[in-house]
């Protein structure tokens, strides 16, 4: 992953330092009294499964295909509150992710990794952005939010989960703390051995963490809020732990799709 990140801030200083819009103008605006997330969320209950997801099956959706033509007609500024504004883009990247591998892109190698999260860019609103601008750009210094993270799925197996819902923003902080639980709780992804005092922690916990700190004043205090073996979680706040991260699984979290004609 250093590798990754090292080729990603070289590629992007050498292609300009983008941004997300705070602006969009899309040419024939719906009317956002009537905008639902609805059809993503038929997609998802449809095809995810565990968090493996059917790309063959997504990717003849028709819900999944009404969702990514509504996405060119929202102003997302104009969204009423934050959590309108923080459920749109979550749902957002994770439906794009999907559009990127039904497209043909995998973050599964190193050079995939480039054109998959800048390389292929999608149009918001009437605007141009790309996954890695979405998530550095626009979720993380809008909302400061650290359960992001446990929300939004680059598509790989160590990612978290992709649920079988979409993120309401009636629902929101249930969903998000929900997501935090099933990542940190998963044995896959994050594991605690209490004899030897060491956290097997996910990549996750390394790339973004001045995001937890920031939030909790240590990584360990913000993890043992969402672990649910209350022992656990307090000898994690009062007993110093080693920290190995786990190696990142960029393989595919679901059936691929199939190979365009």
């Amino acid at each position: 992953m250093y590798q990754f990140m090292t080729l990603t801030i070289v590629l992007f200083l050498l292609t300009g330092c983008s941004t997300v819009p705070k602006t969009f103008s899309p040419s024939h605006p719906l009317f956002l009294a009537t905008f639902t997330h609805e059809a993503f969320h038929q997609a998802l209950t449809m095809h995810v499964k565990d968090g493996l997801v059917d790309y063959p099956k997504l990717a003849e959706d028709s819900n999944f295909k009404a969702y990514l033509n509504l996405l060119l007609h929202i102003a997302p500024q104009q969204l009423p509150t934050p959590n309108h504004r923080l459920a749109f883009w979550v749902n957002v990247y994770n439906a794009l992710a999907i559009n990127g591998i039904i497209d043909g892109y995998s973050p599964a190698t190193l050079t995939g990794r480039y054109t998959f999260f800048i390389g292929r860019e999608y149009v918001v609103g009437g605007e141009s952005l790309n996954l890695y601008d979405l998530e550095q750009h626009l979720l993380i210094p809008d909302f400061k939010e650290p359960r992001i993270h446990f929300a939004i799925v680059c598509a790989s197996r160590s990612c978290p989960k992709l649920q079988s819902e979409a993120y309401t923003p009636e629902a929101l902080d249930e969903q998000l703390t929900e997501s935090a639980r099933q990542f940190i709780n998963d044995p896959a992804r994050n594991r605690f051995d209490r004899v030897r005092k060491i956290a097997y922690l996910s990549k996750i916990f390394d790339w973004f963490s001045e995001d937890f700190i920031q939030h909790s004043g240590s990584l360990f205090t913000y993890v043992a809020q969402f672990v649910a073996d209350r022992d656990l979680a307090n000898d994690l706040r009062q007993t110093p732990y080693t920290i190995e991260f786990l190696e990142y699984d960029w393989s595919l979290n679901g059936a691929p799709p199939l190979p365009h004609s």
